[in-house]
């Protein structure tokens, strides 16, 4: 069983890096004033998705193994305002909250796994918590990236296979497997 805790702490940082990596592909295609951008008054900027990760990832992944995932000194609701910080401040609290939780998951051993670590009083062990990270952090993902396309539009530089190429794209992948043989 070990084996198969530390291929799962594996698997995490592995599809976190990916998470990370694709949020920044459209992040870094957007003009520092489409960082602020909302589709409508209910709706979130591609900057204020960045905040509630970043307090997100810092407060779950702060202490895992000690103490309850939501901390008393996170200001969740404040994540969802505006604010004027530049494209520098931003990325620098986007940084911070991954590197908490690239450190704190590298630091896991795999028979942490079953551990507690309670978010918001309801039990839920490391695992737990950390797949639910996972499926949060891919929904915030998915928004960055689908706002980045809507607003870059025609100058949008695709970040997987593009339209009308999959084919092209598996021989190529059938190749390179191919040849690694």
């Amino acid at each position: 069983m070990p084996d198969l805790a530390a291929h799962y702490l594996e698997e995490v940082q592995r599809q976190l890096r990916g998470y990370k990596r694709l949020a920044e592909g459209a992040i870094g295609q957007l003009e520092d004033e489409q960082l602020f951008f909302t589709l409508d008054p209910e709706s979130n900027s591609v900057a204020i998705l960045m905040k509630h990760m970043a307090g997100n990832m810092h407060s779950r992944f702060t202490d895992i193994l000690t103490s309850d995932g939501e901390k008393p000194d996170r200001h969740r609701d404040q994540e969802f305002e505006m604010s004027s910080v530049g494209r520098g401040d931003l990325m620098n609290v986007w940084e911070k909250g991954w590197a908490r939780v690239f450190d704190t998951v590298r630091d896991l051993k795999p028979e942490d796994l079953l551990l507690p670590a309670p978010i918001r009083g309801e039990p839920h062990t490391v695992l737990q918590a950390l797949n639910r990270a996972l499926a949060h952090y891919a929904q915030h993902v998915g928004q960055i990236v689908f706002l980045a396309k809507h607003l870059r539009s025609s100058q949008w530089q695709t970040l997987s296979v593009p339209r009308g190429k999959s084919e092209e794209f598996n021989a190529k992948m059938t190749e390179k497997q191919r040849q690694s043989k």
